[in-house]
């Protein structure tokens, strides 16, 4: 008797030791595709919210928000996991110069009925540009009377 209990108590031990490497395993990916997918999602988005006519004319990179937004939603949804809900949240949205930060929770295999372990994942992304050789920003910087060609400031020279 004493033996045939030791070895339910092992196979219990096993079964448990099985469940939290799942549990574990699956916090870590989890983590590790939704700040892939998000960083991907949220740089894919920008490029598309570009507002190409408005650098054109101006000369300044710009973002459309609401093309932003929907561009982000769609791609997100293309690429998570069916058995996970998200909760997507947008912080910071600007459009010149373009910056977003967003926030995204996901639920985990820990989830129960009103507890849940989340996983909580938060990235802010910038469009970086380098204007040189472009001729209406090499214009604009030679026009004094343009605003884009006007000095921020007076140096204070040593």
């Amino acid at each position: 008797m004493n033996k045939s209990m030791l070895a339910v108590g092992i196979i219990l031990l096993g079964i448990i030791a099985l469940l939290l490497f799942n549990v574990i395993n699956n916090l870590n990916t989890g983590g590790e595709l939704d700040y892939y997918l998000l960083k991907e999602t949220t740089t894919a988005a920008m490029n598309d919210a570009v507002d190409v006519n408005y650098i054109r004319r101006n000369g300044v990179v710009r973002m459309d928000k609401e093309k932003f937004v929907e561009n982000f939603l769609r791609r997100f949804a293309d690429g998570v996991d069916n058995t996970r809900s998200y909760d997507i949240k947008f912080y910071d949205i600007n459009e010149v110069p373009p910056k977003v930060s967003i926030a995204v929770n996901s639920d985990t295999v820990l989830s129960f009925d009103e507890q849940s372990a989340q996983i909580n994942t938060r990235i802010s992304s910038i469009i970086e540009t380098n204007n040189i050789g472009d001729p209406v920003v090499e214009k604009a910087l030679k026009d004094p009377n343009d605003d884009l060609g006007k000095a921020i400031g007076k140096r204070a020279t040593d």
